[in-house]
């Protein structure tokens, strides 16, 4: 069976900011509100657009700024999903054939969870579920490749880049080794990086526990932040 992922290139991204005052975040801050409108077309094999889906992303102009200026910072994320039948298991954006997937809100990406919780802890913001609530129907069955995108936008605007970026996937089955190449490839480009600095390694559970029984999947993430 092939796989199939998506690429900075398999959708138009456009992005409309207005300025708008006392608007509840999911994080305390009594400054001004910025909304950016995340408008995603996706491109099907065939090259056809399908339906437009737009996302608002709410964020605090304080939350880009660290407390204090380094030259480089560290940040780690974990993360860790049920598997259950009749749903499809996405790793790194890329569709994995297996007789069962990520029981979560949005699409139940470990892998870019996992990312992108690493890029906010280096940066000493709130996590995933700060930012992106479950509660929200807005991120209900959303495209992992959002928040991604958020986190890495929040990272050029505190002046730092990655420097390098360490996984590892946590899963009794299926074996990850046909498509991790797949994977990295697509998660260097959604976070915009010469696909050098992305490492992702693939470790069983040795039948122990949830993830040994094939009833869930982890995953673990260092990234080094670098000052540009």
């Amino acid at each position: 069976m092939s796989t199939s992922f998506l690429t900075p290139s398999s959708f138009s991204l456009q992005f409309a900011t207005s300025i708008k005052s006392s608007h509840p975040i999911p994080f305390s801050c009594s400054f001004p509100l910025k909304r950016h409108t995340l408008i995603l077309k996706p491109v099907s094999a065939s090259g056809a657009v399908t339906p437009t889906t737009s996302i608002e992303i709410e964020k605090s102009p304080i939350s880009a700024t660290p407390s204090k200026v380094l030259p480089f910072r560290v940040g780690h994320g974990f993360d860790l999903h049920r598997l259950e039948p009749n749903y499809p298991l996405i790793i790194g954006g890329i569709n994995i054939p297996h007789d069962r997937g990520c029981e979560a809100h949005s699409d139940g990406d470990v892998l870019l969870h996992c990312v992108v919780d690493a890029i906010l802890g280096a940066l000493g913001l709130p996590d995933i579920g700060q930012i992106f609530p479950d509660s929200d129907p807005k991120w209900k069955g959303c495209d992992s490749s959002v928040f991604v995108h958020e986190s890495v936008r929040l990272m050029h605007e505190a002046g730092y880049d990655i420097g390098n970026l360490d996984a590892t996937l946590i899963l009794q089955r299926p074996k990850l080794s046909p498509h991790k190449d797949a994977i990295k490839a697509n998660l260097s480009a959604l976070l915009g990086v010469d696909s050098s600095v992305v490492n992702i390694k693939a470790k069983t559970h040795e039948k122990v526990d949830s993830l040994g029984e094939n009833r869930s999947i982890a995953a673990h993430t260092v990234v080094l932040l670098m000052r540009k």
